[in-house]
């Protein structure tokens, strides 16, 4: 009875987070599931440090990793090479971009870009943070998340050219 009333609390907060970082709803489901089970099993280990939900919220964090890894989605090469023609027109191209069509932009992200994006923007990790967690350089990882950028203004600017 507990766990569902927890999971009823959590669940519409922790989906978003697992696709932004898989970027696919079925395996995002698959993640949301296992971060749960993480979850229901390390209970005892909140220490009341923080708020729970964030703490939650690295479960699942962590999970999407995991996940990631064993797909062996973190290799950066591929999109090092995608990104290298990327324009590096660095104008604010955010303005007049609504929240629902941002979040489908970031998932629809190479993976490691939108990997770098997430922990850093959105969750708020350093780079030092990321380059341990995912066992990159930080250089990398600052790479990652300009070239992620740089990526996202150019698709924020193909939208406006077809609007």
């Amino acid at each position: 009875m507990a766990q569902k009333a927890l999971y009823d609390r959590l669940a519409s907060r922790m989906f978003p987070v697992c696709i932004r970082y898989v970027g696919e709803r079925n395996a995002a489901e698959d993640i949301m599931q296992e971060g749960f089970v993480t979850l229901f099993t390390r209970l005892e280990t909140f220490k009341g440090d923080g708020s729970f939900e964030g703490w939650a919220r690295k479960i699942f964090v962590n999970t999407a990793l995991m996940y990631l890894r064993k797909k062996d989605a973190l290799k950066m090469s591929d999109e090092l090479e995608t990104a290298r023609n990327l324009s590096t027109d660095i104008s604010s191209q955010m303005d007049n971009i609504g929240y629902k069509e941002l979040m489908k932009l970031i998932t629809s992200l190479p993976t490691g870009f939108r990997t770098v994006f997430n922990m850093y923007v959105i969750e708020g990790y350093s780079h030092k943070e990321i380059a341990d967690m995912l066992n990159i350089s930080e250089t990398t990882s600052r790479t990652q998340l300009s070239r992620a950028r740089v990526w996202l203004q150019n698709k924020i600017k193909e939208m406006k050219k077809d609007a």
